[in-house]
């Protein structure tokens, strides 16, 4: 379980990171596609016949599906992994991504809750790497075999 657990958590770290780049292919290929004289419209834009117009999908379906079912299940992770503080990172990253949804769906609204969807991204990426960097290496003490004393077979 401790493993599974690092390994979400770094996972959503991972994710964090895609997200970027795909968001950042997707606007570099909307300047292209108007550096060449082209014309955005509500219906070249929903044709998919934009340059770069891949990243805004990619990054729309992982950012409302993939990463908060990451989250979910880092959250179910914690219950069982016995990681000191485990549960409070695992939810912690799970509310700043309901967090990071709801500015994402709300910025198309209020262009200006975008630059706190960036930052909140950012948190997520750390905690998320914090959250797996604490997970102990080995097992706890109470959970290894007991030692045999020296000169006693078994």
């Amino acid at each position: 379980m401790r493993t599974a657990y690092r390994v979400f958590a770094y996972l959503i770290a991972v994710e964090v990171v895609v997200q970027a780049a795909v968001i950042a292919y997707g606007v570099f290929g909307l300047g292209k596609w108007i550096d060449d004289g082209h014309v955005v419209t509500k219906h070249n834009a929903d044709s998919g016949s934009i340059t770069g117009s891949a990243g805004f999908v990619i990054h729309a379906v992982n950012g409302e599906l993939l990463v908060p079912l990451l989250a979910i299940v880092l959250l179910i992770l914690s219950l069982f992994a016995r990681i000191p503080g485990g549960v409070k990172w695992a939810g912690l990253i799970l509310l700043l991504v309901v967090v990071q949804v709801a500015l994402g769906l709300l910025s198309h609204a209020v262009p200006g809750l975008g630059a706190l969807h960036g930052i909140d991204a950012l948190a997520i990426f750390g905690v998320a790497a914090v959250a797996g960097y604490r997970v102990p290496r080995h097992r706890p003490a109470d959970s290894r075999p007991a030692e045999q004393p020296s000169g006693t077979r078994v």
